[in-house]
């Protein structure tokens, strides 16, 4: 390799500083790997799944300072700073978090290949208070697709988690 090739190399990784499911990480990265590499291939937590790679499945789901997003779409350097949750630190204390607990109670999965992001994408809409009917979580649960066609489970689970947690929403109402 050249020395403009080592160069160029070198500056296209990228030090970034994150909290990744409460634990505090430091990595150099190179600037154009994916949030979804970066959790899978450099820390291990392969929870969430690389399913079409363009955004469109949800799979790869995970919380960014509680917001949901595509890992596949986003770059591990805008996560400077950030929180990141992943299926892996949703659960606290051996308790699992009452929306895999309703995943269960409701058989919201077939295959699971995409429960972790429909469960992580359903914490993020009962928290953004979009879990108040069926339709309404049908809709903003829409980016996330189940190939085993799971839904009236989910729906189901996502109302039922709702009920027990609170909802920013019902706090004005």
């Amino acid at each position: 390799m050249s020395t403009a090739s080592n160069l160029s190399a070198a500056s296209s990784r990228r030090s970034i500083h994150l909290t990744v499911n409460g634990r505090p990480v430091s990595e150099a990265v190179a600037a154009r790997t994916t949030l979804l590499d970066f959790l899978r291939e450099r820390l291990g937590l392969t929870g969430a799944k690389k399913g079409c790679n363009e955004g469109a499945c949800g799979t790869c789901t995970v919380l960014v300072d509680g917001r949901r997003m595509n890992g596949c779409l986003t770059l591990a350097v805008q996560c400077e700073g950030c929180e990141v949750t992943t299926i892996e630190g949703l659960a606290r204390g051996g308790a699992l978090h009452p929306v895999q607990q309703a995943f269960l109670r409701h058989d919201a999965l077939q295959c699971g290949y995409c429960t972790p992001g429909q469960v992580l994408s359903a914490v993020a809409c009962i928290r953004e208070g979009h879990a108040r009917g069926e339709a309404e979580v049908r809709e903003w649960m829409s980016g996330n697709l189940c190939r085993c066609a799971a839904y009236p489970q989910i729906v189901a689970a996502v109302l039922d988690a709702a009920a027990t947690m609170e909802q920013p929403e019902s706090k004005h109402a």
